[in-house]
């Protein structure tokens, strides 16, 4: 027999009992005139890195796609399919959100299998060939000297930020709201284990912790 996660019914039990009679009238409004958020969160799919509980927003307020590794790919208008790109069309064309954000984050699975290049990451398989965005033709990725394998994962996985942030401007439209100053790209990093964001200073090409800044 099949049975729904019990503990998903519970949690909805909640949610109806407790935080949606706070936010019913923000439903309401949201069913009627449609949603129209300002930011736009490329993130991860791994279950520790929700960006609605990591910048603590309510319904309506973040438009959000999430993948292996929280990565764009270039612009390819060929005849495939292409999710995160049909998203992103859809926020800046429709939308016309003003801030895009590609969050990054510590212990990200996609990265350290790339970076170990393990099994399943076979040139046949979906998770290998989804990979195969971060590196450009030619690249070769490799740990440095005198540099520890935990470092080396995190910057790669900041590597990762900086590659999406470079193939989101491969995108026409975006391009075009950058340039005309309607909207803006941001990076950003998430530790998991400490709970801290740290922010993309693009002059500086650092991250810097967010704490205490407005």
């Amino acid at each position: 027999m099949i049975t729904f996660p019990k503990h998903l019914l519970e949690g909805y039990k909640a949610f109806a009992t407790q935080r949606l009679p706070t936010e019913q009238t923000r439903y309401r409004e949201l069913s009627v005139k449609g949603q129209s958020p300002e930011v736009m969160v490329i993130g991860c799919c791994d279950s520790r890195v929700s960006p609605e509980v990591i910048f603590d927003v309510g319904p309506g307020e973040l438009f959000v796609v999430r993948n292996i590794a929280n990565l764009v790919p270039v612009y390819q208008p060929d005849g495939n399919a292409h999710g995160v790109s049909a998203a992103l069309e859809y926020a800046v064309t429709v939308l016309k959100v003003k801030h895009i954000v590609v969050l990054g984050h510590a212990q990200c699975g996609g990265i350290r299998a790339f970076v170990d290049k393990i099994e399943p990451l076979t040139p046949g398989d979906f998770i290998g060939k989804w990979m195969q965005m971060f590196i450009k033709p030619g690249e070769v990725v490799e740990q440095r000297d005198h540099e520890s394998m935990a470092q080396f994962v995190e910057r790669i996985e900041k590597a990762a930020v900086f590659r999406s942030l470079e193939n989101l401007m491969t995108f026409p439209f975006v391009r075009k709201a950058v340039d005309a100053g309607q909207m803006q790209t941001h990076g950003a990093y998430f530790g998991v284990a400490e709970g801290s964001l740290f922010v993309l200073d693009k002059v500086a090409k650092e991250f810097r912790n967010a704490h205490g800044e407005a």
